[in-house]
């Protein structure tokens, strides 16, 4: 290659490139049909006009290629009339000797229109489908970035950096918390005004709003079209036309693309979240499980122990101090059988022996069983006259419901009375323990059925927070569900199935 042919091509380029300015076009189209008369016009004896107007069709095609519609509209005009005036008899006049050149005439002007609209269609087709081409590229190129993103911020940050180089403007991503919204990265300003309306109406309806707040205009774009999508896409700017309804369907797949992004985040974490309680379960649960059998056989010697010193003659100062570690060692049997049972209870290892059985026999046995624990609080119990059977395990059972009567005591003021109330519906019996006088935290009443959780953490009360989680564990085995509320004192409910229990035929029938 020469080094004259660089300089031509670019030439060239030049030539053919775009002009941008309406002046420039119709200057285009001019040069266009003046080229092809000085072309035609030393053939013109050899050429017939209606050869020399297929050369003008063919610069109309250009024209309209290059220039667009109105440059094309002009040079079909000026076409029709340099054919006239330079190549139909006679020359030079725009008058038309033969019928026949005027009928060339007009369908030359008419087909120059029509090329140059179809020109003109197939120019806007092409632009928009390398348009569309660009902002695929661009839409892979941003979805390949958010995949690799990590955290919020990163999201916020490359959508930011993607429609600023790419859209020329500002964008801003805010997460919902509860009902109102705020910027997913803490050192971005949050929005106020009618943005922050717009913004909170996006959520509310999943539908994309548009706003202005002074010069510079808003559209907000929900991450889905749903009211419950997690966030939004806030894009700002001052020119009204770049957020226009033309690129909103690319906006909302920008907005499709980073709601995935956040999507695939909140999923990691709540994974995360999941995997670290399943390995805290199973390891608290190996902890449990060990100290309650090492330490079950130790207590159980040094109760032995205190019990014989207890009943043996002793001056009245050890004696006492002798019960005094027996109801101790007595109480710590309690708390590790408790670990223990809980152990079983998170490992699955607990199996009912289910039968059907009168409630009122399993709150008696829990009540006598409780006698010293219950001294202080008369105990009230109001049953339905109808009570059917229920079929339940009597032994966890009747762990049920010691451990809610002894925590209704243990809260409870000294002389207040403690109610134990059972009603049934069409599909379950609901089972109550309450009090008076105490009252459970309104805002952890589902957290105090969790382990080690009590209802005062600050109370001298004994206790390390296990007596709802189990009851919990032995009540759900059962089919059943707890909860806590204070309606009537402190009251603990749970319920268990009716089921179709056996009928039971008169005795003089058995005879």
């Amino acid at each position: 290659m020469s080094s004259n042919q660089p300089a031509v091509v670019a030439y060239l380029a030049s030539v053919l490139r775009q002009p941008h300015s309406p002046v420039a076009r119709l200057a285009w189209g001019i040069a266009a049909c003046g080229s092809v008369t000085l072309l035609a016009w030393p053939l013109r004896d050899a050429l017939d006009p209606a050869n020399t107007a297929m050369l003008y069709l063919l610069a109309v095609a250009i024209v309209s290629m290059r220039a667009g519609k109105q440059a094309a509209i002009m040079a079909a005009f000026f076409s029709a009339a340099l054919l006239d005036f330079f190549f139909i008899h006679p020359r030079f006049s725009f008058t038309v000797g033969d019928v026949q050149y005027a009928v060339t005439l007009a369908v030359m002007f008419a087909v120059a229109l029509i090329i140059g609209n179809l020109t003109q269609g197939l120019q806007r087709e092409k632009e928009t489908a390398l348009q569309r081409e660009r902002q695929s590229r661009a839409l892979y190129q941003l979805a390949g970035q958010l995949a690799g993103a990590l955290t919020l911020e990163q999201v916020d940050d490359m959508t930011r950096r993607f429609l600023h180089e790419t859209q020329s403007c500002r964008s801003l991503l805010l997460m919902r918390h509860g009902k109102e919204v705020s910027p997913a990265t803490a050192s971005q300003t949050p929005l106020s005004g009618k943005p922050y309306y717009a913004a909170q109406a996006a959520l509310r309806q999943g539908a994309a709003q548009a706003t202005l707040d002074g010069a510079l205009h808003w559209l907000i774009l929900p991450l889905h079209d749903t009211p419950q999508a997690r966030g939004v896409l806030a894009l700002s700017s001052f020119n009204v036309g770049l957020l226009g309804n033309e690129r909103r369907p690319l906006f909302k797949a920008i907005a499709a693309l980073v709601a995935a992004s956040v999507e695939r985040l909140h999923f990691v974490e709540v994974a995360q979240q999941t995997r670290l309680q399943m390995t805290d379960e199973r390891l608290r649960s190996s902890i449990l499980s060990a100290l309650s059998h090492d330490i079950r056989t130790p207590l159980t010697v040094l109760y032995g122990m205190a019990d014989t010193l207890a009943q043996s003659a002793l001056p009245e100062g050890l004696h006492e101090m002798a019960d005094a570690v027996r109801q101790q060692t007595l109480r710590l049997n309690g708390m590790v059988s408790n670990l223990l049972d809980m152990a079983k209870l998170r490992a699955g290892d607990i199996r009912l022996n289910l039968e059907w059985q009168p409630v009122e026999e399993v709150i008696g046995a829990s009540i006598k069983l409780l006698g010293a624990a219950l001294a202080q609080h008369p105990v009230s119990v109001k049953l339905p006259p109808d009570m059917p059977l229920l079929r339940f395990d009597a032994v966890p059972m009747e762990r049920v419901l010691c451990n809610l009567l002894e925590n209704a005591a243990k809260y409870a003021p000294p002389g207040s009375p403690i109610r134990i109330e059972a009603k049934t519906d069409k599909k379950l019996a609901h089972i109550s323990v309450s009090n008076d006088g105490s009252q459970f935290p309104p805002d952890r009443m589902e957290s105090l059925f969790e382990l080690f959780e009590r209802g005062d953490a600050e109370s001298n009360v004994p206790g390390v927070g296990l007596g709802l989680a189990i009851c919990r564990s032995i009540v759900t085995a059962h089919g059943g569900s707890i909860h806590a509320d204070n309606d009537d004192g402190a009251r603990v409910t749970f319920t268990l199935p009716l089921g179709e229990p056996p009928a039971i035929e008169p005795e003089d029938a058995r005879e």
